[in-house]
């Protein structure tokens, strides 16, 4: 069931794997691509309904109820059915949380995106993944260090995750391209950022792959750019930061990664260079120190010694009918409850009194409405 935690230890051969039909496929794609409808909001109302089709027919009235101050945006099937034939065409195929090529690291953390665009060769997405991030602006010790460490983890047989960006992510991958690399985008295939890293990208593509929740069309804005951070933390068991500033998106990549109970590596680097204040920061706090790629894999090896368990994802049969539909007075108190900041929705079961059900329901409204945010950890806020 989408809902489901995802355990860190067990048997990989304990799970099945799934796979949609086509129809199921647009669903999902006219699900995730509706308005305000993020990957914890797809799983609750698959969840809740069902089925992504049965969902999509309750958007409307749930926004509604949520006070939403316009009609809901529901992706049409027509844009859905073009999207998959322009994927199609350029050699991108959208893989579902629990089928057989979505990366079993980053199928376990709680905003997996339900559909991944992948190109190029998919089989590297089955490798031990190693995120390395870094300044865009780096050093060129710091580029020469990023290189010979992500070569000499490819070596090991780790393949590396970046996120194509200039400076050290560029180093990595390049240095990798031979051992299998991923380059996580913040955009959709079709809008490489950055623009001259469109050969380079290219070059991934031949010997190894890229991945993107992104619709193609899509430029990265800012706010994808976090976003895309949590994919690289999530594929990999483990991410290194080669420099960084104290105020960064790559230390952003390092909470993410803590957050999701992935091992953070930092490369130290010269008090008095401004690229290091973060790295040496993460190495205060706890962070493995990294100056060669055996202290990366010495922390690593044992983690992959124990095995991964997925439970099966399989979309439910769909309900006659939306349950456990929330009263007036019930949706006035639990929305009282609720400010800008983050609460648990357990405590919101509690003080309002209320079932699960009909909590998860409220919020389910609210956000649908654009009015409520969801946090790492179970929190929710008023947006």
């Amino acid at each position: 069931m989408l809902g489901r935690a995802w355990p860190i230890e067990g048997d990989v051969g304990d799970s099945e794997d799934v796979r949609l039909t086509d129809e199921q496929r647009i669903d999902w794609l006219r699900l995730i691509r509706s308005d305000n409808v993020g990957p914890r909001t797809f799983r609750a109302l698959v969840n809740h309904y069902g089925s992504a089709r049965t969902a999509l027919a309750a958007l409307p009235e749930l926004a509604r109820r949520g006070g939403a101050s316009r009609p809901a945006r529901i992706f049409p099937r027509e844009e859905a059915e073009r999207e998959i034939t322009a994927a199609n065409a350029l050699g991108i195929s959208f893989v579902a949380l629990g089928e057989a090529g979505y990366p079993r690291r980053l199928q376990m953390i709680d905003d997996a995106p339900p559909l991944i665009a992948v190109r190029g060769k998919p089989a590297v997405l089955a490798l031990p993944i190693v995120g390395m991030v870094g300044a865009r602006n780096a050093s060129a010790a710091g580029m020469r260090f990023a290189e010979k460490l992500a070569r000499e983890l490819g070596e090991a047989g780790f393949a590396i995750a970046s996120g194509l960006a200039r400076g050290i992510d560029a180093a990595a991958h390049r240095a990798s391209l031979a051992t299998g690399t991923i380059a996580v985008l913040a955009g959709g295939h079709d809008r490489v950022y950055p623009p001259e890293h469109a050969g380079l990208l290219d070059d991934v593509l031949r010997e190894s792959a890229a991945i993107t929740e992104a619709p193609l069309g899509l430029s990265p804005r800012a706010r994808d750019f976090p976003r895309r951070n949590r994919l690289i933390s999530g594929l990999a068991v483990g991410v290194v930061i080669v420099e960084a500033a104290k105020r960064s998106g790559s230390l952003i990549t390092a909470r993410l990664a803590l957050e999701q109970g992935r091992e953070v590596f930092a490369v130290p680097g010269s008090p008095l260079d401004p690229r290091s204040e973060g790295t040496n920061g993460l190495l205060k706090q706890g962070a493995t120190l990294v100056t060669e790629a055996d202290d990366v894999i010495a922390v690593l090896r044992p983690i992959l010694g124990q095995a991964i368990e997925i439970p099966p994802v399989e979309e439910p049969e769909p309900v006659p009918h939306a349950p456990h539909e929330p009263g007036h007075d019930e949706r006035l108190r639990i929305t009282e409850l609720l400010g800008p900041t983050p609460v648990s929705i357990d405590d919101l079961v509690r003080l309002s009194a209320s079932s699960p059900a009909i909590v998860r329901t409220v919020l389910l409204e609210l956000e649908l409405a654009g009015r409520l945010e969801r946090h790492g950890g179970g929190l929710v806020s008023l947006a």
